[in-house]
């Protein structure tokens, strides 16, 4: 299921008040203290305006910076000083994701280096609220922020992630939500000096620009996350039967009214998964940049229209093996182009990217930068 956004419409004094869905955080400022984590100093109990009696511009405060997402706040790990994110549950409304999150978790899943779901540290039970807990994670970035640099960048994501559905339809669990929102990139390798939580093109402490390396530079994990309407299944259940759950991408044939009737609201997930995934690919590489046509087929197939003829995601990870091996090494050091690229922009782009090209090439760093 996708976070759910903000709806609040800006307005003039925005900085100078918190949200309405803020508050649960500046209540529960002291209590995360004492569990070990801290929250920027907007949510401190008695916090005021840095800008308060002076003539700076809100706007470009670091305290006025609101978290875009309700149920996500970004906190400092007092153990290590790490940037981690907090996520807001209901155990009510997603009874599944705790036990599925620490089932990823626990050993030996978390010493798989095929496991790409979201590692969470703790789960800590709010205090004044049974209901609710709170999920502790890594904070991450969208698999495409910072963009792609190389051919070869894309094709190790790639294969992240398709191991990291592997792992977990290996283990009988069904993502059931897997699209574009719900992949993410760890940044710790690219981002050695962190970043803004909110403005992430800025340094942690709002004060510049957050400077950072490539995927070839520094390879990088990416990470599946959202588990809130994913099943974990028995060896003996039969999950073709499952009650249809319609995700953040409700693009499957599968969802379409008039199938669900036929099928009386049951599909396979896992069937479904396979398509999230090719549909992710068309949408945010087919579709949008130049170059990805060798995907085609395979992405075609993961999208079939009917569920059952789709390839099952081991059928997917060998034919993407084959794809793989049939790259050049010139194609997969080569730049990844947008459709919507400025020729400009692009002319200052492509002399630094062959200048990292060349380094690397004498250097003999391996064109598909894994972890």
């Amino acid at each position: 299921m996708a976070l759910e956004s903000t709806a609040e419409a800006p307005a003039v004094d925005l900085g100078t008040r918190l949200l309405s869905y803020e508050k649960f955080w500046r209540d529960h400022y002291t209590w995360l203290q004492t569990c070990g984590y801290t929250l920027r100093p907007r949510y401190h109990p008695e916090w005021v305006p840095s800008w308060k009696g002076t003539k700076k511009n809100w706007v470009f405060c670091e305290d006025a910076q609101d978290f875009p997402l309700r149920q996500i706040i970004d906190a400092t790990r007092a153990l290590n000083g790490e940037l981690v994110a907090l996520k807001k549950l209901s155990k009510t409304d997603h009874p599944y994701e705790v036990e599925i999150c620490q089932f990823f978790s626990s050993a030996p899943m978390a010493n798989d280096p095929q496991n790409h779901c979201i590692p969470i540290y703790e789960v800590l039970q709010v205090p004044d609220d049974e209901d609710l807990v709170l999920l502790v994670m890594p904070f991450t970035r969208p698999f495409w922020n910072p963009r792609f640099d190389t051919f070869g960048e894309v094709i190790a994501f790639f294969q992240q992630i398709f191991e990291g559905l592997h792992f977990m339809h290996k283990n009988l669990v069904a993502h059931r939500d897997c699209n574009s929102v719900n992949i993410m990139l760890d940044p710790r390798p690219l981002y050695p000096n962190s970043f803004h939580p909110v403005d992430k093109g800025r340094s942690r402490d709002y004060k510049g620009i957050a400077k950072h390396f490539t995927r070839t530079q520094r390879p990088s994990k990416y990470y599946l996350i959202d588990f809130g309407i994913s099943r974990r299944y028995g060896p003996d259940d039969d999950p073709s039967d499952e009650d249809i759950i319609v995700g953040g991408d409700k693009s499957p044939p599968e969802f379409d009214s008039g199938k669900m009737e036929r099928t009386n609201y049951k599909c396979n997930p896992f069937h479904t998964d396979i398509y999230y995934l090719g549909n992710m690919i068309r949408n945010n590489f087919i579709q949008s940049s130049k170059g990805f046509d060798f995907m085609e087929p395979l992405v075609a197939d993961m999208r079939q229209e009917d569920p059952t003829k789709r390839p099952t995601i081991d059928e997917v990870l060998g034919r993407f093996a084959e794809i793989r091996r049939s790259l050049s090494g010139w194609k997969l050091r080569s730049r990844v182009v947008k459709n919507d690229d400025s020729s400009f922009v692009g002319f200052f782009r492509t002399l630094a990217h062959w200048r990292r090209r060349l380094w690397f090439i004498l250097r003999r760093v391996p064109a598909v930068p894994l972890p």
